[in-house]
């Protein structure tokens, strides 16, 4: 990142501070109306009222008093400088920081669209995020979609044996004209996947312990003695009902 270095005349400084001097507004108000900032100004009026005996001295020539205030100007543009650089610094550094550690979804959230002093697209550079995420708004899901995985989610649910093939040739019998990559995209944002034994399901990890199963050869002549447990879904209208079976 660049930084913009503007330059203003003897003249345009001195006409700043005679107005500041003469007090007619405040130096807020005279910032704002030639678009300098407050500081900057307060450094020219510094330097007017220092080098101001010397204007009143018969002994100072001309050149002398034209050094001085070249050597001030000098000062001022080593400062502003320095200061420059080192709010670039801390710009880059920050910059890195948040594209290592935050993602871009926080990122986006830190965004001030009311603000007027910042546009987005400034905003956007210093967050490092795309501009164009800045303006995007998700579309809800459209009706035939929400349908399909309605019946994606009851063909499961009845037979979760059934892979993204079986489960598309049922939509295609019921009349639903959809591919296998749809009803495969569908399944894997629902987080469906058909059960069935994977490859190596027996193989025992190194180290893994075995438990034994305690109910093998044991005759059930009690209440109490053995309890089972489960869990399902319900599936409803706006969401999910969880249920959970305890069996004697």
């Amino acid at each position: 990142m660049t930084a913009i270095r503007k330059h203003y005349s003897p003249a345009f400084k001195a006409q700043v501070v005679q107005e500041v001097l003469a007090g007619e507004r405040t130096l807020a108000q005279i910032a704002a109306h030639h678009g300098v900032h407050p500081n900057m100004i307060s450094k020219w009026k510094r330097a007017a009222l220092h080098a101001m005996p010397s204007a009143f001295s018969e002994n100072t020539p001309l050149e002398a008093q034209i050094a001085a205030l070249k050597a001030e100007h000098e000062r001022e543009n080593e400062h502003l400088y320095a200061e420059i650089g080192r709010l670039t610094t801390q710009v880059h550094w920050l910059q890195k920081k948040l594209q290592q550690q935050v993602p871009p979804a926080v990122r986006r959230t830190l965004v001030e669209r009311a603000n007027r002093e910042l546009p987005l697209s400034t905003q956007a550079q210093l967050l490092s995020v795309s501009r164009a995420s800045l303006y995007y708004r998700p579309a809800p899901p459209l009706a035939e979609e929400v349908t399909i995985k309605h019946r994606i989610d009851a063909i499961f649910t009845e037979s979760p044996f059934y892979g993204s093939r079986r489960i598309t040739a049922e939509l295609r019998r019921e009349g639903l004209l959809v591919n296998r990559k749809a009803v495969q995209r569908h399944m894997r944002e629902m987080g469906l996947e058909a059960i069935g034994p994977g490859p190596g399901s027996t193989t025992r990890q190194p180290g893994q312990h075995i438990y034994p199963y305690l109910l093998r050869n044991l005759e059930i002549t009690r209440p109490n003695q053995v309890w089972g447990i489960d869990i399902t879904y319900i599936r409803l209208r706006h969401g999910w009902m969880y249920l959970v079976a305890l069996l004697d």
